[in-house]
């Protein structure tokens, strides 16, 4: 197995990528690929030769020739992904852009806060008939169900053609909104009736017939009705009457599902555009766009493209260069043949787009390449029209991914499109020589048992992770084991000491192992519930929990995020003021990648390291432990067949200080951080403001020491002088 193939990577495409003499995955690319291929929106900043193109490229051609070899060999998807409408469901394509249907079709979600998003079914009724069907709030927030035409506004009710009746008690049509029934809410049962005998439109709440809403008007009355809603920030789901209702339709009405066939009438918009009759994918959908902002950089990345799908084969993955300068009958000739990839310039693409030559209806990515670029050269506006443009959800029921690359991704410009467009990305920052920003106020914290006795006498302590099971560790037993033991206690200590010290109420910590993660985690909660409220993201937590723990941590429902190096890059979380090492990691680089999670966006950060003045013993990849310690008892030292080794951290911080060419400052174990030999007094979190009591540029402060050694070095040259005889 290749390097590339143990981040997810088909064989075909690292045989493609090891013939092309890559042997590793570049920095970049060891962080975007597998974030690209679990379905993240990812932001990378990275300089030419990185291998950013390549960290977007290869996943994207993986997706669309899976996606593609999945439907020649007619294999089912959650939904229709092959295009066919499958009736009484909601529509897939008749919604708007931020509304989300299940795989199924039987329900919408809306988690756009601002604005309406409307949807309706894939059929409906015409003619004659009583018709019902149920609607239930399933999260709360606000919604209007009922039925509406084709012509009908996607915002049901502010037009004639739509009628809805929604949560606060309004029947509304027209833009019209009266008193009506009553409100409702979560695990209500809403019941939409429509009589086309009589020519009017009821709703019943969990069973109770709320009475005549409105009633048809002459025009519409030959017009075909479908089942609609419209959401801000909800959900409801549908039953069209293929399961049991909770409550039954009133006397004379029937499940709309069962209605005559004669008067069934399937919605013209319910269908991709971008299908076939025959009930293939349409040529001229593509799945992926990546857009650059010049011809070069375009054909770069095509080639790119190119070599590494070049061992796919049944089926054959189509990529298509749309530029300025080139013939475009060629192009289009090539779009009718078929495309699955498409890499363009803005201009060229927005004409074939806008020509109704490129449909977006089957696009999975959407990629920004040198954004701060296309953004200078004044593509926001197309960017955003695109994005619009794209639906959310794929008819199977995947996200849309967003991939921005930028060489600046701090800058205001890029910071605001990613907010505007982009579903919570990772960012993948790794651009630049390693370096401790000004920002960044790291310190060193000694861990000394032979000194600090405070572990002999702990009642109360975190629990570690069980190198020394089998060892004589008892206070005042004075063995290399012994000492082990008591660091990883007296770091459980230290940690809460530096919390209570500089009274955080923010903060990323990272430990070295999975284990020693859920260990503390359970410590902190262990000592204080709110005041050491903590969640836990690495690599054995499931992809749902990861990403509810982050999003915790970002929106300030906890105050500590405990993680491995799986969060050592990439993470930005804006105005973090503290970051805490429990261990050093084990690559040095990791180091900056690390505390380079404080300090960002100008803001002040403090990062506390604990290193240790003993060896210490901890788990590693042994042949029985591919975990480091999770349900290993095999204590051992690798050397001998098990899954140990002796951490010497104080060779971690001199590899590191080497590294990086400076000294870190070590402070007492009181963890009391002098602030004067840091520019003044700051505030962690904040941008540090120039009028701040005791500022000193450092200019202002190396002055003396300049000055002194200026008079030295006069000195020194006027003795050599006169020594010299001159």
């Amino acid at each position: 197995m290749t390097a590339f193939e143990e981040f997810g990577v088909l064989p075909e495409i690292a045989k493609a990528v090891d013939e092309m003499e890559w042997n590793l995955p570049t920095d970049v690319q060891a962080e975007a690929i597998p974030l690209i291929l679990g379905g993240g929106d990812v932001l990378m900043a990275a300089e030419t030769g990185s291998g950013k193109t390549g960290a977007f490229c290869l996943p994207i051609v993986q997706i669309a020739w899976e996606t593609i070899r999945d439907i020649m060999e007619g294999k089912e998807t959650k939904s229709n992904s092959q295009g066919a409408i499958v009736p009484w469901t909601m529509s897939f394509f008749d919604r708007s852009s931020a509304l989300a249907v299940t795989p199924d079709g039987l329900r919408c979600q809306s988690r756009e806060f601002k604005e309406w998003h409307g949807c309706r079914s894939t059929t409906g009724v015409q003619g004659s008939g009583k018709y019902y069907f149920e609607s239930v709030v399933t999260d709360e927030g606000l919604c209007r169900v009922g039925w509406a035409t084709t012509q009908a506004k996607l915002d049901l009710g502010t037009c004639k053609y739509g009628f809805g009746f929604g949560g606060t008690g309004k029947k509304s049509n027209n833009k019209q909104f009266d008193d009506y029934g009553e409100a409702f809410g979560m695990q209500d049962a809403i019941g939409c009736c429509l009589d086309l005998d009589n020519f009017e439109i009821r709703y019943t709440k969990n069973g109770v017939d709320l009475g005549t809403a409105f009633r048809i008007e002459r025009n519409l009355q030959k017009e075909a009705f479908y089942p609609a809603v419209v959401l801000k920030n909800a959900e409801m789901s549908f039953n069209f009457g293929k399961t049991e209702f909770k409550y039954p339709p009133p006397k004379g009405y029937v499940a709309i599902c069962n209605g005559e066939q004669r008067n069934v009438k399937i919605n013209p918009l319910a269908s991709s555009t971008a299908k076939s009759e025959d009930n293939k994918i349409k040529p001229n959908a593509p799945q992926a766009i990546i857009i650059e902002p010049s011809r070069e950089l375009a054909e770069q990345t095509c080639n790119q493209i190119t070599k590494f799908k070049k061992h796919l084969k049944d089926p054959a993955l189509k990529e298509l260069l749309l530029i300025g300068g080139v013939n475009v009958k060629d192009q289009l000739a090539q779009l009718q043949s078929g495309v699955d990839i498409i890499v363009a310039t803005p201009g060229r693409l927005e004409d074939l787009i806008g020509g109704g030559h490129v449909s977006l209806t089957h696009c999975r990515f959407f990629v920004l390449d040198e954004a701060d670029g296309l953004l200078k050269q004044g593509y926001t506006d197309l960017i955003d029209r695109l994005h619009k443009q794209i639906p959310k959800i794929t008819s199977d029921g995947r996200r849309l991914q967003m991939i921005v690359c930028s060489a600046t991704l701090h800058s205001f410009e890029v910071k605001k499109l990613a907010e505007r467009l982009m579903y919570f990305p990772t960012w993948v920052d790794l651009k630049g020589e390693d370096a401790v920003p000004e920002t960044v106020h790291h310190v060193v914290v000694k861990v000394d048992p032979q000194v600090d006795l405070l572990w002999q006498n702990l009642r109360q302590h975190v629990q570690t992770d069980g190198v020394h099971a089998k060892d004589d560790v008892r206070p005042g037993v004075r063995t290399p084991e012994a000492f082990s033991e008591a660091v990883k206690l007296l770091k459980g200590e230290y940690c809460i000491r530096a919390i209570e010290e500089h009274k955080m109420d923010r903060a990323i910590i990272f430990c070295r192992t999975k284990l020693d993660c859920d260990n503390l985690e359970r410590y902190l909660k262990q000592r204080g519930g709110n005041k050491y409220s903590c969640v836990c993201l690495h690599g054995d937590r499931k992809p749902n929990e990861r990403k509810a723990n982050l999003e915790k941590f970002k929106r300030k429902e906890v105050k500590f995020l405990i993680c491995t190096d799986v969060a050592a890059r990439g993470l930005d979380i804006t105005g973090l003021p503290y970051m805490i090492n429990i261990t050093l990691p084990d690559e040095k680089s990791n180091y900056v990648h690390r505390i380079g999670r404080v300090g960002r966006a100008e803001r002040m950060g403090l990062a506390i390291s604990f290193v240790s003045t003993v060896p210490e013993k901890v788990w590693y990849h042994g042949e029985w432990c591919a975990s480091r310690g999770r349900n290993c008892w095999n204590t051992n030292l690798t050397d001998n067949g098990g899954c140990c080794i002796w951490y010497k951290e104080k060779n971690y911080l001199a590899d590191i200080e080497e590294h990086l060419n400076v000294t870190i400052q070590q402070v007492d174990t009181d963890i009391k951080v002098p602030a004067n030999e840091f520019d003044g007094k700051v505030v962690y979190g904040q941008k540090l403001s120039n009028n701040q009591s005791n500022y000193q540029t450092h200019v202002d402060q190396l002055k003396p020491a300049v000055m002194k050694l200026s008079e030295l070095e006069l000195k020194a040259q006027t003795l050599f002088l006169k020594h010299a005889g001159f």
